[in-house]
């Protein structure tokens, strides 16, 4: 944790940002896990129900977060073609912390310190749970909902694992 980080991380951003957006969720404590799969199980849900939020920078330096489901990952093909730019990357950890104000783990772009646009797979639907802004919390959301508080573009951005 940074010094500048707040004992909860970003999970206070989160719960404010929300219900400004007219968004409905219910976040839970599960203890911390140590990958998707334990937290999935600790959930007591699939892993394609976890979505991942990945903070991926553009060439120009910018940033977008990418929500892919938690069995699936990411395709830099398809979403470079659909951005229609030659290069894409994760950041570092760092990197990722300064453009959003979560740890990794954590990341959600709601209440991401920057309003960076989003994308998700077409693939994601139904109640899903995604990062709360905080190590050992989740939040569960209907992804219709979600995706329409975002301004989501909603996309084939995946391949199977």
């Amino acid at each position: 944790m940074s010094e500048t980080e707040p004992a909860d991380g970003g999970h206070a951003r989160f719960v404010d940002d929300a219900p400004a957006r007219g968004l409905r969720i219910d976040v839970v404590e599960r203890g911390r896990a140590r990958s998707l799969e334990e937290a999935a199980a600790i959930l007591g849900i699939e892993p394609r129900e976890i979505v991942k939020s990945l903070v991926v920078r553009r060439p120009d330096g910018t940033f977008l977060f990418a929500l892919i489901p938690g069995d699936r990952q990411i395709s830099w093909p398809k979403l470079r073609r659909l951005l229609g730019v030659n290069r894409l990357s994760l950041p570092s950890a760092d990197v990722a912390f300064e453009a959003t104000g979560f740890e990794r783990g954590t990341i959600t772009p709601l209440g991401s310190t920057t309003a960076w646009p989003v994308f998700a797979d077409e693939s994601i639907a139904g109640r899903i749970s995604i990062g709360a802004g905080q190590h050992g919390r989740s939040a569960f959301v209907d992804s219709a909902e979600l995706f329409r508080s975002l301004d989501a573009t909603v996309a084939d951005i995946s391949d199977p694992l």
